[in-house]
């Protein structure tokens, strides 16, 4: 069975970058487009941003587009997020999942493979 560990989250002050990782374990990880989600308190969660199992098709959320970067390395069976430029807003508890589709309006996960998340906070 797939599972997803996050990490790489913490405190960072406006306009500070980091940059989260998703590890997977399972020799099914590559098959899989992988998704980053974010939810805060008291918000719907969002996609943010999607990368297919070979990492040549990304896709993004318009409230992180041109500031956050997905990649994966497939032989680490890791999907990464590089996030730049972060704002006060970015701030919330960011998930990756297996499975993701990027239908137009919006990124959604595909799957119930999940991690537990990690906590990113932007904040002065």
């Amino acid at each position: 069975q797939l599972q997803l560990m996050e990490s790489g989250g913490g405190l960072v002050q406006p306009g500070g970058s980091l940059r989260l990782s998703c590890a997977g374990s399972g020799d099914t990880f590559d098959y899989y487009p992988v998704g980053w989600f974010r939810q805060a308190p008291g918000k719907e969660r969002e996609g943010v941003s999607c990368i297919s199992s070979s990492g040549g098709s990304t896709f993004y959320a318009t409230s992180v587009q041109g500031r956050f970067t997905i990649s994966r390395n497939n032989a680490e069976n890791t999907v990464y997020l590089q996030m730049s430029s972060l704002k006060p807003e970015d701030t919330a508890v960011y998930y990756c999942a297996a499975g993701c589709l990027n239908t137009g309006r919006g990124i959604i996960p595909t799957t119930n493979y999940w991690g537990q998340g990690t906590q990113v906070t932007v904040s002065s």
